[in-house]
């Protein structure tokens, strides 16, 4: 492996982490405030590697949704995964299934998004080693923050009122990303139809949300892609 491509991923990914930590420090708090200990705080965040479905599913475990909603749920929100790995994969197409798999476990929104950029402007690069310097100090950080987010909400007082701390991750992550009008309309649709379903059995809101948010930018992208020249 190419350490010198490996030390420049962890290089290229280091800003970032400034976002990631505080984001791995709530979802500690989220698994507190769902019920969960440190083990499973733990093995849920190594498991699932995945932030946002993770705070998706820690809501509704504290809401005691069936296993199935929150499962299903936590896929909905993962599916953006399916178009960076087809995006990804034809770069590591020379790899054995054994290490596509372990990379696969490691893909996350930063790491596929300074991979392809570097293997896009570079030829001969090490992939591998650039994409696992990226990806495993990414999954490093998080680990460790969410530690340290599960022992700083086990040490708050409930008069502190950390159950905001979610909805208010949700939404700086969700306001930088409406860039455009079928994302735009994706996360106003979804996140009215979620506020509207809060009371629906099972607590399905916010997987209908999700999935009609999903629809919604999906039609919004269609009809933007309609010539209006054609005069159809």
């Amino acid at each position: 492996m190419d350490l010198a491509e490996f030390r420049r991923g962890v290089r290229d990914v280091t800003p970032l982490l400034l976002g990631v930590a505080p984001f791995g420090l709530v979802a500690g708090i989220a698994a507190v405030n769902a019920g969960l200990d440190l083990p499973q705080a733990v093995g849920m965040s190594v498991i699932v590697f995945a932030g946002a479905s993770q705070l998706a599913a820690l809501d509704l475990i504290g809401r005691d949704a069936p296993l199935s909603v929150v499962v299903v749920t936590a896929v909905v929100i993962n599916l953006r995964m399916l178009m960076y790995s087809a995006s990804i994969a034809p770069h590591f197409r020379a790899f054995a299934g054994r290490v596509k798999a372990g990379l696969s476990y490691l893909l996350t929104d930063q790491a596929y998004a300074l991979s392809i950029a570097r293997f896009r402007s570079t030829d001969g690069t090490d992939r591998v080693a650039y994409y696992l310097g990226t990806a495993l100090t990414l999954w490093v950080v998080w680990q460790i923050t969410t530690v340290a987010g599960v022992m700083l909400g086990t040490g708050v007082p409930d008069a502190w009122g950390l159950e905001f701390a979610v909805p208010l991750v949700f939404l700086a992550l969700l306001v930088p990303a409406m860039e455009d009008g079928p994302t735009t309309a994706a996360g106003l649709v979804g996140g009215a139809v979620a506020v509207v379903g809060a009371g629906l059995p099972l607590n399905l809101g916010l997987l209908v949300g999700a999935t009609v948010g999903i629809a919604a930018g999906l039609a919004s992208e269609r009809v933007m892609e309609v010539d209006p020249s054609d005069g159809h």
